[in-house]
């Protein structure tokens, strides 16, 4: 493996490059051997009498040659031209460039070879359009690739959460059992006459543990899960969000058995409205391409798609029909024994007065999703350090409800 050159390596090549550049600009200015001077007049005589060779057009003049026998514009032009008896030596010259719109077109007519020669200044201007152009593209590919990159569905092939993780729930993880057991093996249960369900929906309350279930479902079942929300699948941009659901299931098939978790689902299943504003119109491609992507895919490869939503009744009625979402699942807000292990949970690290039992909580906790019951035991310590005091009391705990 080669060895990198050190910094000072580095600068003296640097330094040999920079002066080896601005040598040879120095010779070419200063020292180089310079065409003869024409006036604008001989030049046109000559390339009337056909003795121009070659012609090369700049802004700042023209450089052309003179060979071959024939009349010139002038003694020490035919002289040079004609090189001796012979008539075959071939002289360069520059003269004056007019800018005239027909001369290129004289000069063709009159068999002269005509090469035109950028100046700085187009050189410099077709430089910046290389570069704008290429910015140009630069941004729009990397916004593109944001927006429909194979990486916008990360997939997480073991999520750490088990059901074990999860407070309450129990007759939810009964009913999934059977599920992550036809999930590990859909042959054999397909040879059964039993497939295995293509999609379950999680309704309930915000803050209840759908996302978390989800997870820990995958950690049971030990399986590939592929989270993804509503706004994944929004953009700018008309059109991208079918394009995500096609990527979304893609990789799927790609990394069956998995798990296809969507959280936020009414923000992107809603009921189809064909009123034909953009929004509706994008709304609708989504739903079309989740009922084709889900119409798609067989049971027996083993992907299972869970989606999470806070009101079934927004969602569209062909995109979670029978066949497409077979199950409808209730999350519900936990019970009081449920209650009573989410006190003991979220209540480590800090300190509850003696009346602050978890008994006591579980009851005044009734009703609450597991999100608020955590909220309102943080927000009941910072009141308590906010006194001067090192245990919560009831009285913090009514404060933070």
């Amino acid at each position: 493996m080669r060895k990198a050159l050190p910094r000072k390596g580095r600068a003296a090549l640097c330094a040999v490059v920079v002066l080896a550049v601005a040598a040879y600009f120095a010779y070419d200015f200063f020292f180089a051997p310079k065409p003869e001077r024409m006036g604008y007049a001989e030049f046109y005589s000559l390339v009337a009498d056909g003795r121009v060779g070659e012609a090369v057009l700049s802004v700042d003049g023209i450089r052309f040659t003179v060979g071959g026998a024939g009349s010139t514009g002038g003694e020490d032009a035919g002289a040079d031209a004609s090189g001796g008896a012979g008539g075959s030596a071939v002289t360069e010259y520059r003269t004056d460039n007019p800018a005239s719109p027909t001369l290129k077109e004289y000069l063709l007519l009159h068999g002269v070879n005509v090469k035109e020669e950028k100046d700085a200044a187009a050189i410099i201007s077709l430089l910046f359009d290389i570069v704008f152009y290429a910015f140009f593209f630069g941004v729009f590919l990397f916004a593109f690739r944001k927006f429909i990159s194979p990486n916008s569905f990360r997939v997480v092939r073991n999520t750490g959460v088990k059901f074990a993780d999860v407070v309450g729930m129990d007759a939810l993880k009964r009913d999934m059992t059977q599920v992550m057991e036809i999930l590990k093996d859909p042959a054999g249960y397909a040879a059964k006459g039993i497939r295995a369900p293509k999609g379950i929906l999680l309704e309930g309350a915000p803050g209840n543990g759908k996302t978390l279930f989800a997870r820990a479902l995958a950690g049971e079942a030990k399986v590939n899960f592929i989270p993804a929300k509503a706004t994944d699948f929004e953009s700018m941009f008309m059109a991208i969000g079918p394009m995500k659901v096609k990527l979304l299931f893609r990789k799927a098939r790609k990394r069956a058995p998995c798990i296809v978790f969507i959280d936020e689902f009414d923000g992107i299943g809603t009921r189809r409205n064909y009123s034909g504003s953009a929004i509706e119109t994008e709304n609708t491609r989504i739903v079309t391409a989740l009922l084709n992507e889900l119409d798609g895919f067989e049971p027996a490869r083993g992907i299972l798609v869970l989606a999470a939503t806070n009101s079934v009744k927004a969602l569209d009625e062909a995109l979670i029909r029978p066949g497409r979402f077979d199950a409808r699942v209730s999350v519900p807000y936990p019970d009081y024994e449920a209650r009573k292990k989410l006190v003991v949970m979220y209540s480590r690290g800090k300190k509850p007065s003696a009346e602050c039992t978890e008994e006591a909580l579980a009851k005044k906790f009734d009703g609450f999703s597991c999100a608020k019951i955590e909220s309102v035991l943080n927000r009941a310590a910072l009141l308590a350090s906010q006194a001067g005091r090192d245990s919560f009391t009831m009285e913090d705990i009514t404060g933070a409800c």
